[in-house]
């Protein structure tokens, strides 16, 4: 598949997932994430394993929160939901989310991130051409990764987890905070395209009735990816260029 196989210019806008498919940061979420129920799950004596299974069922591309509470939920485990602003050492929803998310922020400090190259490339492309680009993360991070990878400067817009959060957006798979992207550009649902690696995220993009669907297949799978609303799926956006 080659550029060609999109026809850019009957689109006026992409929207970007931030984490597998700008920047290799997924793998950063995926090992926080498995760290953190893997300790909690030991600590609670639950003796099924967190697995890879569960991160793309149950977390990949929800808000931090949400992705909690729908593992917990998938394990039958009951917990308060306490405040945002629990510890991390809190037994709560919001305490083992933010224990997760004290795990990638010192990962990111540490190690830095740097963008997949073939992402890099698609963006000169479309940065070339003129086209309308904007970042739609669940990460409350997806600024900072952006910062951190050289990258922020590209974007007309980041509509991260912090932003979702101010204006009380309903995370993925709802389609709100890629329809707040489109309408804060001023382009039409149909003349925008939208790139996912989650299957919470394509289905945002389907329910949104975006012109557009890019799957971008980074282990969630290509046939789940077209399943859940992917129009087309590449395994890296250099088949894009």
């Amino acid at each position: 598949m080659g550029e060609d196989a999109i026809d850019w210019g009957s689109y006026d806008a992409v929207l970007f997932d931030l984490d597998g498919v700008i920047t290799p940061t997924a793998e950063v979420h995926m090992h926080a994430w498995a760290q953190m129920f893997q300790r909690f799950f030991d600590d609670e004596g639950i003796t099924e394993p967190y697995t890879d299974a569960d991160y793309f069922a149950y977390v990949d591309g929800k808000p931090r929160y949400d992705g909690v509470r729908s593992l917990l939920a998938a394990r039958g485990i009951d917990l308060p939901e306490g405040e945002a602003s629990d510890p991390p050492s809190a037994r709560t929803v919001c305490g083992l989310g933010n224990r997760k998310n004290e795990a990638f922020g010192e990962v990111l400090r540490e190690d830095g991130v740097r963008a997949y190259p073939g992402s890099v490339a698609l963006l000169d492309v479309l940065q070339n051409r003129g086209m309308q680009m904007a970042i739609v993360s669940s990460s409350a991070n997806a600024s900072a990764v952006l910062e951190a990878a050289r990258l922020l400067q590209r974007f007309a817009l980041v509509v991260g987890g912090d932003v979702a959060n101010e204006q009380g957006l309903r995370g993925k798979p709802a389609p709100d905070t890629f329809c707040f992207a489109a309408d804060q550009l001023g382009a039409a649902y149909e003349r925008a395209v939208v790139f996912e690696d989650a299957l919470s995220g394509v289905q945002a993009g389907r329910a949104g009735r975006f012109g557009l669907v890019v799957g971008v297949d980074r282990g969630a799978g290509a046939d789940r990816l077209r399943e859940h609303g992917a129009d087309i799926v590449v395994a890296d956006l250099a088949e894009l260029t």
